[in-house]
């Protein structure tokens, strides 16, 4: 059999797209070099802003996207990820437009979920991944605490923050927006590289970026 190629559609953004990849090697069972998966890596910064796309319609990641997962597929890509929460708002359509197999981040945290039996969910995440309500309409049964305007904008600043290389400012933001509730799922892959230097939170941090790395290998193995 040829072995799995795994493809990762990411530079959005590009440090998230890194951590991914880091996750997924240091999640995988291995003693040596070999052990590890095959993985190509397409990482786009140019890709436009996805939040703004779902907001108001004033730019459109999707030409960039689907001309990665093209790029991707002409070298014999297995199965995909994409290590970004608001482009999975166009996961659908990249799946139908290249029939490439992605393994797809927000169902698998709700299924995740749904096996914890944790109904008290807070969802952290941007404007446009909450405005389109990817997660929303797969968790429509759990108590889903999102976000005031004021907990979104700082939010948005740790997401900012760890954009621009400082992830202890993020951290700061971050822990300004975190409710007490049993478990925060950190909906944008930004907010674990700020959540890596917070001193505590008032309850459990979920990685989705962490189930997509273990689905991944799951599926490879």
């Amino acid at each position: 059999m040829t072995e799995p190629l795994v493809g990762i559609l990411g530079g959005m953004g590009p440090a998230a797209t890194a951590a991914f990849y880091a996750k997924l090697v240091a999640r995988t069972p291995a003693i040596r070099d070999q052990d590890h998966l095959r993985v190509a890596i397409w990482a786009d910064p140019t890709v436009p802003d996805r939040v703004a796309a779902l907001l108001d319609g004033s730019t459109d990641p999707y030409p960039l996207m689907l001309a990665g997962a093209r790029h991707l597929q002409s070298l014999g890509v297995t199965i995909a990820a994409m290590p970004c929460h608001t482009a999975h708002a166009f996961l659908p359509r990249l799946i139908a437009d290249t029939g490439l197999p992605f393994v797809d981040m927000v169902a698998e945290t709700a299924r995740v979920l749904r096996q914890r039996d944790a109904r008290r969910v807070a969802l952290l995440g941007t404007r446009g991944t909450l405005a389109c309500g990817i997660y929303q309409e797969r968790l429509q049964d759990f108590d889903l605490a999102i976000p005031d305007e004021q907990a979104q904008q700082s939010v948005d600043e740790a997401i900012a923050a760890v954009k621009r290389g400082a992830p202890a400012e993020g951290a700061r933001h971050l822990s300004a927006a975190l409710p007490d509730v049993p478990l925060t799922v950190l909906a944008c892959t930004e907010l674990p590289l700020a959540a890596d230097r917070l001193t505590g939170s008032p309850g459990e941090l979920l990685d989705p970026t962490d189930l997509l790395a273990d689905a991944l290998i799951t599926e490879c193995r």
